[in-house]
């Protein structure tokens, strides 16, 4: 089956985005004394929170995440698999990637805190290493309830989405007008994310783009059009602010967790990106673009769990006094953010380049615990127990970063590694299992 190079092509471009935002909105200072501050540009600035309108596309990822899942678990499904074993499959693409970040990271953090590094600098610099990790649990939940999704989108279609909705517009109200417990918002990390992910099936399926079995554009363009119209009003008349990332400061965010005006931006974005896509799948076509693409695409999980690590690299000119000494904030040093993307894009293409042994290694690892190459597993309690060590793990971290305090995570290292462990099991070659040679067939099928 023909890959979707579209979807592709947006998985990759969500990811170089964000990645690009980061860097952009990270700014560092060298103050008098020597020491280095890094202030908050959203903050400090405020007219730059309109440029998130730019960089947050993760709905997107999501949206493509969906669209992937669905056809991989469909073929799984029509093939007489079982969910346990495509679960696994699905987490162990993210974890094992994951987790090789996690150990040299907290490596690390152990090294500094023995050498006495200062406690407030570490922490910083844990938490800049973590910053990402949000969308980590949230996508592996949403994977692991993928069969459990795309039945309730068998039967009831787009209603499903349309029912998250509603129903995270409801959370979010009670919260801010009721006085519900804040906890009740997290909930919309799974709604609100999770509708994108919903979406994806209903775009497989032609639910969005097909009208009596002929193309349409009418559902994507009221999706556009009524998704940034309720945006508008939103930050125009209610209470959410303008920027789709958390500022120091704000009482009411978009992002943590996500509110009805995110929910706003996740369809007028998915309507677009659907308008869009018989443009872009025609410049697609061309064998350099879908090459480049494809790179892209196939690193992106590198990119995006590394990427702040040439920043911490960049911290290095400042301390020695060779980064130029511009006012923060200034036309010159808006002028100096090019050179400055420039150098951690070098940066981050040296690291790359110094990764590849362990992206091997992860590659090997990867093919011989795979239950498409392997086999089915013993037990499926030990694959959701895992799961669930691994995401609270990294929930933790994305909260409060790989040195909270200053200090060695102890519990979260240990449930993580656990985690994984599980999820990672040995496994027994059942019957009907694949034969040597068809494993790798069947990993790429899900892919």
């Amino acid at each position: 089956m023909d890959r979707d190079r579209y979807v592709d092509f947006l998985r990759a471009l969500a990811i170089c985005l964000v990645v690009l935002g980061h860097w952009l909105i990270t700014a560092l200072v060298r103050e008098p004394g020597g020491g280095i501050v890094a202030p908050e540009l959203l903050a400090e600035i405020p007219w730059t929170q309109w440029l998130t309108l730019g960089f947050q596309i993760m709905p997107l990822f999501f949206l493509a995440g969906g669209h992937a899942a669905g056809g991989s678990w469909s073929r799984t499904r029509a093939a007489g698999g079982a969910a346990a074993p495509w679960v696994a499959r699905r987490a162990l693409r993210l974890l094992l990637p994951t987790a090789a970040y996690c150990g040299l990271v907290l490596l690390a953090v152990a090294v500094c805190s023995a050498s006495g590094v200062d406690r407030p600098t570490l922490q910083l610099a844990g938490w800049a290493m973590a910053m990402q990790f949000w969308f980590l649990p949230v996508y592996l939940l949403l994977s692991a309830l993928t069969p459990l999704l795309h039945r309730a989108h068998r039967r009831w279609g787009l209603r499903v989405p349309v029912v998250m909705g509603a129903v995270a517009v409801a959370a979010d109200a009670l919260v801010l007008w009721a006085g519900a417990p804040a906890y009740t918002g997290l909930l919309n990390y799974l709604l609100v994310w999770g509708m994108a992910y919903q979406l994806g099936f209903c775009w497989r399926d032609g639910q969005l783009t097909r009208r009596r079995g002929l193309p349409s554009r009418a559902t994507p363009a009221a999706m556009a059009l009524g998704g940034a119209f309720a945006f508008t009003a939103l930050i125009t008349f209610g209470p959410y602010p303008v920027s789709l990332i958390r500022v120091t400061g704000e009482t009411v965010g978009n992002t943590d967790p996500p509110s009805a005006a995110m929910l706003a931006w996740v369809v007028a974005q998915v309507g677009a990106c659907l308008l869009a896509a018989p443009v872009v799948r025609r410049a697609l076509e061309r064998e350099r673009v879908w090459r480049a693409v494809r790179f892209l695409g196939g690193a992106s999980m590198t990119f995006y769990l590394w990427h702040m690590l040439p920043v911490l690299l960049a911290a290095v000119f400042y301390l020695v006094g060779l980064a130029p000494d511009t006012a923060f904030g200034t036309p010159a040093w808006w002028a100096l953010r090019a050179p400055w993307l420039v150098l951690l894009a070098v940066f981050l293409g040296g690291v790359m380049i110094l990764l590849r042994p362990l992206e091997r290694a992860l590659t090997r690892l990867l093919r011989a615990v795979d239950p498409a190459a392997g086999g089915l597993p013993r037990r499926s309690e030990p694959l959701w127990l895992g799961l669930a060590c691994g995401t609270v793990a990294l929930a933790f971290w994305a909260v409060y970063g790989f040195a909270p305090d200053g200090r060695f995570p102890v519990l979260p290292a240990l449930g993580f590694a656990v985690g994984v462990a599980l999820v990672a099991l040995p496994r027994d070659r059942a019957a009907g299992a694949p034969r040597p040679g068809e494993g790798r067939k069947a990993a790429e099928e899900a892919a």
